[in-house]
């Protein structure tokens, strides 16, 4: 077997299994308000700032248009965002949450310290995290080239 075709050597393999697990991680935290991660991290950029067009929202989740549209669908049918087409231009959405959608807000507030204090059985000192998140940020910024 060639060396670079081993699992433990895969890069991309260690990256996907801890999104996949830090996603199965958030799933108890979510329920009970009722969201899924995709979902929660719509609302997240939302709350920091409302009424944003689609494509700004694309570009800061890193999403494709073709993946965000069906979630927003989603999240308007159950009374979280309200879309709306763009007055300057009909061919943009506008995208802003509702009574709902900023409620959840105060309910959510708990959700990053449960899943910190999630990790505290091998805890991971702050600067481990934050030189981990640097370092993801520039994988980030070479991958959306």
């Amino acid at each position: 077997m060639y060396d670079q075709l081993k699992l433990e050597n895969q890069l991309c393999f260690r990256l996907y299994t801890a999104s996949r697990l830090i996603t199965q991680a958030y799933r108890p935290l979510l329920e009970p308000l009722g969201l899924t991660y995709p979902q929660y991290i719509v609302l997240m950029a939302l709350w920091e700032r409302d009424n944003q067009l689609v494509g700004d929202l694309c570009r800061r989740l890193v999403l494709d248009t073709n993946t965000l549209t069906p979630l927003l669908q989603r999240m308007e049918k159950q009374g979280l965002v309200v879309r709306t087409r763009g007055i300057a231009d009909g061919r943009q959405t506008l995208v802003t949450l509702s009574k709902k959608g900023r409620a959840l807000e105060e309910q959510a507030k708990e959700v990053p310290a449960c899943m910190v204090n999630s990790w505290k059985c091998n805890p991971i000192e702050p600067e481990q995290l934050m030189s981990f998140v640097s370092t993801l940020d520039n994988l980030i910024k070479t991958l959306k080239r």
